[in-house]
């Protein structure tokens, strides 16, 4: 969500004459996020989101608009799109494709650490958006998948700028990836990147689940371990184990999990910190250029990695038939 694409007051002005959301009285670019442009949008009637798409076909912003249309009607929390006085929710705003969302109650919770309630709630809403996603008639493929980070990794071992500590696990991880078949594994809409700062809350209360723009068809495994990865680690890097089974639990209290899904748990964790250790390495050694941008630090998923090798007997143990569920303590935490 950097600003790739000025937009200036006039322009947004002639662009808000399409729907029927008030005049502009004012609008903020968004620097969190890498992707997309965006910006807050202050209206006479109320305040939205404008998201610019960099990099998108108008096909795959079709599948995210519609996905998003589709799980606010199932009641899943997230923002919706504004459609236009003429019907259409996609436009074009100085030559990018564009669309107005509504902007949620709350914020997100980026760097805080998150407490036992919002891991409850962020793997309650996640299972429910599984399940909404059901009957989607839509089909995207990923954009992170296997495929790919094969593929971006042998790029990066191409490197001469990739220090040999790097080289040596990237490597590792590869040649341990290359033995792991997710095929086998439930899956459909996912969200592929809910992070922290992609999720919305009124105190512990979740408002939204919010930038659906790399959804796509996988498997549900993956989008839990995209979680865990980042919600349920302690400040100094280690695994929190009672955030891990309290999300696992309430996950598995929408959308009961499979025996495969425990069995390849561990390979799927890695493969997700895998994906976004990729991705950052990428974007800082070849950064692209935008007017508020963000790029964020790989050493933080080259440190997961290392500790997800160091605690797989952990990791094992830790699963929802475990669980002594405690109301006490995931309200309290």
């Amino acid at each position: 969500m950097s600003v790739y694409t000025p937009v200036s007051d006039a322009e947004l002005n002639a662009f808000l004459t399409q729907y029927d959301i008030g005049e502009r009285v004012s609008h903020t670019g968004i620097s969190a996020g890498i992707e997309n442009t965006n910006y807050f949008i202050d209206t006479t009637q109320g305040r939205y989101i404008l998201t610019l798409f960099e990099h998108h076909t108008a096909d795959e912003l079709e599948y995210f608009l519609d996905l998003m249309a589709v799980l606010a009607d199932k009641n899943v929390p997230t923002a919706k799109p504004i459609k236009q006085k003429q019907g259409n929710i996609l436009s074009i705003l100085n030559g990018k494709p564009a669309a107005i969302v509504t902007c949620l109650k709350g914020s997100t919770l980026d760097k805080k650490e998150p407490n036992f309630a919002q891991c409850e709630a962020i793997g309650k809403a996640l299972a429910s958006m599984h399940l909404a996603g059901k009957n989607f008639p839509h089909q995207r493929d990923p954009d992170r998948g296997a495929l790919w980070r094969t593929r971006a990794g042998k790029e990066l071992l191409d490197q001469n700028e990739l220090d040999a500590d790097d080289k040596q696990l990237l490597i590792q991880e590869l040649k341990y990836q290359a033995n792991v078949d997710f095929d086998s594994l439930p899956s459909g809409v996912i969200h592929a990147d809910l992070f922290r700062d992609n999720a919305m809350f009124d105190g512990d209360t979740l408002s939204g689940i919010i930038d659906l723009y790399y959804a796509c068809n996988d498997a549900f495994l993956f989008d839990m371990a995209v979680v865990v990865n980042d919600w349920c680690y302690r400040a100094d890097g280690s695994i929190n184990e009672q955030k891990l089974l309290i999300f696992l639990n309430a996950y598995h209290q929408v959308r009961p999990l499979e025996e495969n899904e425990q069995i390849l748990w561990f390979a799927m964790l890695k493969a997700a910190a895998l994906r976004f250790w990729l991705s950052r390495l990428k974007d800082k050694l070849t950064p692209r250029e935008g007017e508020l941008t963000q790029v964020k630090d790989p050493k933080e998923f080259k440190a997961k990695l290392n500790v997800l090798n160091q605690s797989q007997a952990l990791i094992e143990s830790c699963w929802v038939e475990r669980f002594d569920y405690d109301e006490k303590r995931v309200s309290n935490g």
